[in-house]
């Protein structure tokens, strides 16, 4: 080991991602030394894509171009935009033209679908697809595209939502954003510029957590007082299951908790929250703190299948962040969408506000609209993304919002879920490696996400050889010494779970970024090294 203990000890105190800079140079430098591959099982973009969407678009884009090629063009490149009058009648023969090219049977399958279940008018809704994947206009409406909208709405009740759950009338805002990453910095600032949140108040966050949700509350323009609910239940066989026990989901009903942001499932441990929880969640803020504002991130919940998010069990008190990335394969796309309840917390908090409040959102907004006080939660969002003065450029870019509706409509008329169950097959076989060359049984759980696997050093130590062992690594090592090792030794980098709010002695694999039988392998090296271990801890 090149890395002494007392680096290791500074190094630790980094976020996971840079850290991780760190542990790639070193097996870096291993793989140069000898003939190991390097592996870097820390990234969580994941190494499959979904096809048939992607050539729908492309399909597409050449019924937008001929579109304006028809309008006008010129030798020198330049052309007109697509007209409306008649385009619906010319898209329907141009996908008849073209039946047997690639992603074209699925365009046409998506334009029925719009006509057959939401009645869309047929020259309105080839034109919104036209003009999106040429990207001639500016976002109109800015929050989401009108045809756009609906068909993505349908993708979230399918994937995130339980039938039971939602009334017939229930329907969601949505706005489309650049990936998750961004609808989560504007959840964050517009609950701030609103005063739905002040410098300082309590929040409560779901931990494990993907890393930023520990660090953004930390920073000077919120300090926020964090109340962490603890994933640390346990099984009978006292193995973490990462469930929240009763005991920490009790914590939310202070009143003086205004706000509480989840992953579901989570990141880095990958379990979606347990439908007994879900059950008690929803009691105890319903009965003890109806005002919650709840901000669910479920970017995993299309790897469990029957998912059911919070914003299906309390949909008055939660916000939705989904993003496309993972599950499509799409992360380069930056494709996300907040979902919001017509009817939620959010708005009836900024209505009950004191005048000192309501006198500041008046100024802020006034440039909208005549009656700055009846915009909704989900429209300020949209405009203090852009600083609410160029609310009128606001919106993702029409390619993207077309991208992200044939997304969606590919998961809608996929009746055999056989890519779904591609994508969940695809990650239990890794996941199956990982602990085949670990030598460990895999757990059934119906809550594995699987994603990702957050493996405990310390509760296998103190499971296979008690708690003498996990005493004698805790003097004698730090918990990322596995990391470092690792990397010098086999060239494979993985992040540390205690810089996700995690177990210290846990370290994160990714399942998506590798080749399958890079998996065995890894769990080979990690067995490999925790030998070394328990051979020392012996000497």
């Amino acid at each position: 080991m090149s890395t002494s203990r007392a680096k290791e000890r500074k190094l630790e105190r980094l976020s996971p991602f840079e850290l991780k800079n760190s542990l790639i140079t070193l097996a870096s430098e291993s793989h140069h030394r000898s003939s190991h591959s390097m592996l870097n099982a820390g990234r969580g973009n994941p190494n499959w894509i979904a096809t048939v969407p992607r050539e729908a678009f492309f399909a597409l884009g050449f019924f937008g171009l001929e579109e304006c090629k028809r309008v006008r063009f010129d030798p020198s490149g330049q052309a007109g935009i697509p007209e409306k009058i008649g385009i619906a009648r010319r898209f329907e023969e141009f996908l008849d033209r073209h039946r047997d090219a690639s992603g074209v049977a699925f365009l046409s399958a998506t334009y029925r679908y719009g006509l057959n279940v939401h009645n869309f008018d047929k020259d309105s809704w080839a034109l919104e697809l036209a003009e999106g994947v040429i990207g001639d206009q500016y976002p109109v409406p800015v929050r989401m595209l009108e045809h756009t909208e609906k068909i993505v709405h349908d993708y979230l009740l399918q994937e995130m939502c339980d039938e039971e759950d939602i009334s017939p009338k229930q329907q969601f805002d949505l706005f489309a954003t650049e990936g998750g990453t961004a609808a989560i910095c504007y959840i964050f600032d517009s609950l701030i510029e609103n005063r739905l949140l002040h410098k300082g108040d309590t929040i409560a966050l779901g931990v494990p957590a993907f890393t930023p949700y520990l660090e953004i509350p930390e920073l000077e323009r919120y300090e926020f007082r964090v109340i962490h609910v603890n994933g640390s239940a346990q099984n009978s066989n006292g193995e973490a299951t990462f469930q929240y026990p009763e005991s920490e989901l009790d914590k939310l009903r202070d009143s003086s908790i205004k706000c509480f942001f989840v992953i579901n499932p989570s990141n880095p441990t990958s379990v979606a929250i347990d439908p007994v929880c879900l059950e008690y969640l929803t009691v105890a803020v319903t009965r003890h703190n109806p005002d919650l504002m709840i901000i669910t991130d479920d970017v995993y919940g299309t790897f469990v299948p029957g998912f059911r998010s919070l914003v299906s069990c309390l949909p008055r008190n939660t916000i939705c962040v989904y993003s496309f990335s993972k599950y499509f394969g799409a992360t380069g796309w930056r494709l996300g969408v907040i979902a919001l309840a017509e009817e939620n917390v959010f708005d009836e908090l900024l209505a009950r506000q004191p005048e000192e409040d309501k006198e500041h959102i008046r100024k802020l907004y006034e440039t909208l609209t005549l009656e700055p006080l009846k915009l909704k939660f989900i429209d300020r969002l949209v405009a203090d993304s852009r600083q609410v003065a160029l609310n009128h450029t606001a919106g993702l870019s029409l390619p993207q919002q077309i991208q992200m509706l044939l997304f969606s409509a590919f998961a809608l008329l996929d009746k055999g879920n056989k890519y779904k169950r591609s994508c969940v097959e695809l990650i239990n076989h890794r996941y199956h490696l990982l602990f085949d060359g670990l030598n460990l049984p895999v757990e059934d759980d119906p809550n594995r996400a699987g994603y990702y696997c957050e493996f405990d050093v310390m509760e296998w130590a103190t499971h296979h050889y008690g708690r003498e062992f996990g005493e004698y690594l805790e003097t004698n090592y730090e918990p990322v010494d596995v990391l470092f090792r690792l990397a010098e030794e086999t060239s494979i980098v993985l992040l540390n779970g205690g810089g996700f709010g995690g177990p210290e002695w846990s370290v994160r694999v990714s399942l998506a970024n590798l080749e399958d039988d890079s998996y065995r392998t890894i769990g080979k090296a990690l067995r490999k090294i925790l030998n070394e271990y328990v051979e020392q801890w012996k000497e």
